[in-house]
Formats: C-alpha cells, structure tokens, sequence
C-alpha cells in the first residue's frame, strides 16, 4: 500500500505498514522456528506493537491474514482508537477461495509457491484489474530470490484455521464498543459486501463504506479512494 502510505503521510499521519513474517520483505524462518499458524502471527504483532511502543493507535486490516489483526483488536481493546477492516473474512461463511486454497495442497501447492507468476495470478484474480508491471516486480522479488517464500506461503495457507478464528470474531463482535469501519471492494469475487453488511449493522459503532469498482484488494486496486475513506473515517468526531 506504498502509494496509500504516501497520501497518509501528506495528511499528517504516520503510517507503519510492516510485512507479516515470511511475507514481503521480512524474514521467512521455517516452520519449525515459527508456526505460521494465526496466533504465531498474532504473538509477532503484539511484539511489534511492544516493540514500536504503540499504545493507542488506529489499526487496519485487509485481506484474509487481516483477520489477525481483528483478533488483536478484539483482544487488546486498550490499545484501539478505531479499527477498519479491508475485505477480510468476518463470519462463519467466510471460505478461503481456491485460488489461494490450491496453495496448501501436497505436491500441488510445493510447486505452485515457487512459480512467481503466482503474485500475478493471484492479485488480478482478486478483483477487475491488471496490477501494475512495477508493482508485481516488487511482490515478486522475494520470490525470486528465495524459496523460503513460497514454502512460508504454503505453509501459512495450510495453517490458517480459518473457521477457528471467524468463530473467535464473531464472538469478540457481539461486545466490541470501538468505532470500526469496514471499508469494502464491491468486486471481490471470494468475500461478499452482504456479509460485510450484517456485521457493520451488528456492532454498536460500525459503519461500512463501499468502494465501486474494487476488489478484494481494494489498496491496489483504486490507492486513492482507500486513502480518502480512511482520512474521512479517522478525522471524524466521536458522538
């Protein structure tokens, strides 16, 4: 979200936008030094939160590791000014899509996760565009240079206990007092606005903004129109 960390800037916040571990640019330990499970991912969060010294602050999550993030909220409330949730999976009928599935398969996903052109694949079958020739070199990079990022991906897909964590969500929802935003793609093809729609009518201080002609991931789909919602969403008055 390299441009929409930009436009943050400009407007006077300051945006950190870390890399999970074994995604990106950050380290990729094998599965035997990290789990790669959803509460090995929340652990490196709280540590990084600690680490930066972050007490209260505004936290947004996208895509379907972003549940981890609503699980930190849920469970750190403190540390929350408001929270926005980008396409991320919410509910119980939230299922991990095929394309991203396939990636967690014996045989199939050891060899589908060292073939960069997956990056490709995988963002432009999100939602209704091409990605830009820069951008995937970017993504691609650490594919190309190691093979530890493929089988980090892998091993993530394998381990995302998504049901588990939808579960703990929609409990964690029913007392969640924070104002939220559930900032959402209205072309994501694996995770549905109606969806987003219960849940934002559901909390106590949610509302839902919908973002035509986006997809599941909306910060490179249309950088300009995720800024913009975020500003308004942060700079509003509490009531």
């Amino acid at each position: 979200m390299a441009q929409g960390d930009a436009n943050f800037g400009r407007a006077g916040f300051r945006a950190i936008a870390p890399d999970w571990i074994g995604h990106g640019f950050s380290s990729k330990p094998n599965r035997r030094e990290f789990a790669y499970t959803p509460e090995a991912f929340l652990q490196a969060l709280e540590a990084l939160t600690e680490a930066l010294g972050l007490s209260r602050f505004y936290l947004v999550a996208q895509g379907f590791l972003g549940s981890v993030g609503v699980q930190y909220a849920l469970r750190h409330p403190e540390h929350i000014e408001r929270l926005v949730v980008i396409n991320a999976p919410l509910t119980a009928q939230a299922r991990l899509p095929w394309k991203l599935r396939q990636m967690g398969l014996p045989l199939l996903g050891e060899m589908i996760t060292q073939d960069p052109l997956l990056v490709d694949r995988t963002l432009e079958g999100g939602g209704p565009y091409q990605v830009d020739d820069a951008d995937l070199d970017v993504y691609r990079r650490p594919f190309l240079t190691s093979s530890e990022a493929g089988r980090a991906l892998m091993t993530m897909v394998r381990r995302l206990q998504l049901p588990q964590v939808t579960a703990e969500i929609e409990t964690g929802f029913q007392h969640w007092q924070v104002p939220t935003l559930l900032l959402w793609g209205l072309e994501d093809p694996w995770l549905p606005v109606k969806t987003a729609v219960t849940v934002a009518n559901q909390l106590s201080h949610g509302q839902i903004t919908k973002l035509d002609q986006v997809g599941h991931y909306a910060q490179e789909d249309w950088p300009e129109k995720v800024a913009a919602a975020l500003d308004t969403f942060l700079r509003q008055q509490v009531v």
